[in-house]
Formats: structure tokens, C-alpha cells, sequence
């Protein structure tokens, strides 16, 4: 069951053994789907690794670690209609990027299809599914799933004109809740994101993670992308809450300081979500404050 429909794009930086074996696992898929791994400046031999044991696999080194922008620049070689992201310690399950082109073929208004988290070794349910299931965000009766106000760009296939369209993920944002502006911009052009329970994702959690400075950038990303498409009084509410509840802390305090620096390039860039937007995003708001999955953003 070949399917040539969807391309896989993977970043990685110094994990070479997780990503050898999620590109292990994505060439058993019976899609057999083309894959492109961009290697944001790894240091500990992936490049070399991966064309040993991948020589298949379209392999990008742009000598730097470029965030999620490395997955912008896979993207520029994707041929296909959809594309797929996944991380270096994730990988999809057989069929599932079959069911999500299937369900983008259907509904020409779709643009993102998320799939169901599964935590390896233990194969329970990451917590944030259920909050995917239960989304507060209401959807057009033809939507296949619940409608999401964002996505998980490790568990998430999307058109990849629309993505190349909306300018993929914004170069400031790095790493850390880089999803939220892109989401937001796609909803803002028309496009509605859904989740599939159906489909299923894998991810065993790799240990080599900054965990301090991956919540810093998502507490900056957070007020940036507040800053950069909220109205001016729920852009201020949202920043006064996570004022007073993010962590009491250097990350925390860095993250407020590398966000209000950044005040000259966040106004010429703001641009409001259109009013139907808007209230999709006060609706997550409550969700998002309950969260016990959410930790980027306290």
C-alpha cells in the first residue's frame, strides 16, 4: 500500500540515535512515503549516519540550527500535495498518513489533520490528547473531528500549498509553541484544523532536551504571537495572566525581557485576526489556563 500522496519532514540536532530509529520506523511504513530531514548543525555525526543507513532519505545540512524554520526549508522540497511533520524521537503509525491525506481529500477546506499521541515505551495517551478531543472551538458540520484552534507540528499533516502560502513558521519564533501564529494565520485565510482520533502518532520522548530554555522560548513565543495578532485589550489580559502565573524565575524573567525587546518588529508586523478568529482564541483561553499539558506557558 504504497501512497504518494505525503512527504515526511523530520528536524534533528545532536540526536542521532533517536533519529535513526524514527527513520527506521518510517521506511516500514507501507505508505513508503519520501522523506526529507533537515540536520539543524548536528555535531555528532547524523548527517554521516543517516546517509549510511538512509541513503534514501533527501538529507538538508544547512551548517546552522535553524529551529523550526529547518522544517520551512525541507518544505521547499516537497513535491507532494501534503506533508507530514514529525520530531526525531516520533514517528507515525502504519496508515495513519494514509488517513489524513484520505480525510484533506474530502474536505477541500481542511488544512490540518493532527493525530492521537500515543508515549512510548509505556503506549499510554499523552495528556494533551484529551484536550485535542475535547476542543472548545466550534466547527462547520462537515468537520471529520473537533475543531482545534492550533496544532502539533510533531503529530500534524497539512497541505503544503497552504503551509508555503501562510510563509510556514516564522524565523523569530525558533523553537517552543511556534504552531500558534502559523495556526492562527491559516484560520485567518479561511482553513480549518481538526483532530482525528483515528490516526495514531508515536513519541518516545528523547532525553537530550533543554527543558529551561524550551519553556523560555514558548513563554516569549506565547506573548509574541499575542502581541502580534490579538486585540489590544485581550493581548493585555493574556500577558497580565502570564505575568502572574508563569514560574518566578531567570527563564521566566529572560522570556518577558526577549519578548518586550522585540516591541519595534512586533508592531510593524501585528496584524488582528479577523473577528470569527478572534473568538475562537478567547474560547481556548479557559482550556488553555486549566491545562496540565500545556507547559511552555506556565
Amino acid at each position: 500500500m504504497t501512497d504518494p500522496r505525503t512527504t515526511v519532514v523530520v528536524i534533528t540536532h545532536n540526536r542521532r540515535p533517536e533519529l535513526l530509529r524514527t527513520l527506521d520506523r518510517l521506511a516500514e511504513l507501507p505508505e513508503q512515503p519520501e522523506i526529507v530531514v533537515t540536520d539543524n548543525g548536528s555535531t555528532d555525526g547524523t548527517a554521516a549516519a543517516v546517509a549510511r543507513r538512509h541513503p534514501g532519505v533527501r538529507l538538508l545540512t544547512p551548517g546552522r540550527n535553524l529551529g523550526a524554520v529547518g522544517r520551512n526549508l525541507a518544505v521547499r522540497h516537497v513535491r507532494t500535495p501534503y506533508v507530514a511533520f514529525c520530531d526525531d524521537d516520533s514517528w507515525w503509525a502504519p496508515g495513519a498518513l494514509a488517513g489524513a491525506a484520505d480525510l484533506l481529500d474530502r474536505h477541500a477546506a481542511l488544512v490540518a489533520v493532527t493525530a492521537r499521541i500515543v508515549v512510548e515505551p509505556a503506549g499510554t495517551e499523552d495528556p494533551i490528547v484529551e484536550e485535542l478531543r475535547d476542543s472548545p472551538v466550534p466547527g462547520p458540520g462537515w468537520l471529520p473531528g473537533p475543531a482545534l484552534g492550533s496544532f502539533l507540528a510533531a503529530a500534524t499533516v497539512l497541505r503544503t500549498d497552504a503551509f508555503r502560502r501562510a510563509g510556514g513558521f516564522h524565523p523569530r519564533l525558533w523553537l517552543g509553541g511556534e504552531e500558534e501564529l502559523l495556526a492562527a494565520d491559516l484560520a485567518a485565510a479561511g482553513w480549518w484544523l481538526t483532530y482525528a482520533e483515528h490516526l495514531t502518532i508515536h513519541h518516545q520522548p528523547s532525553t537530550v532536551r533543554d527543558a529551561t530554555r524550551r519553556r523560555r522560548d514558548g513563554i516569549r513565543n506565547t506573548l509574541w504571537f499575542t502581541w502580534l495578532r490579538r486585540p489590544v485589550r485581550p493581548a493585555l489580559r493574556r500577558t497580565l495572566h502570564l505575568a502572574r502565573t508563569v514560574p518566578r524565575d531567570s527563564a521566566s524573567l529572560r522570556a518577558f525581557a526577549e519578548a518586550a525587546a522585540a516591541l519595534p518588529w512586533v508592531l510593524r508586523e501585528r496584524r488582528v485576526l479577523p473577528p470569527e478568529v478572534e473568538g475562537r482564541f478567547r474560547l481556548l483561553e479557559d482550556s488553555q489556563r486549566r491545562s496540565k499539558a500545556r507547559c511552555y506557558t506556565g
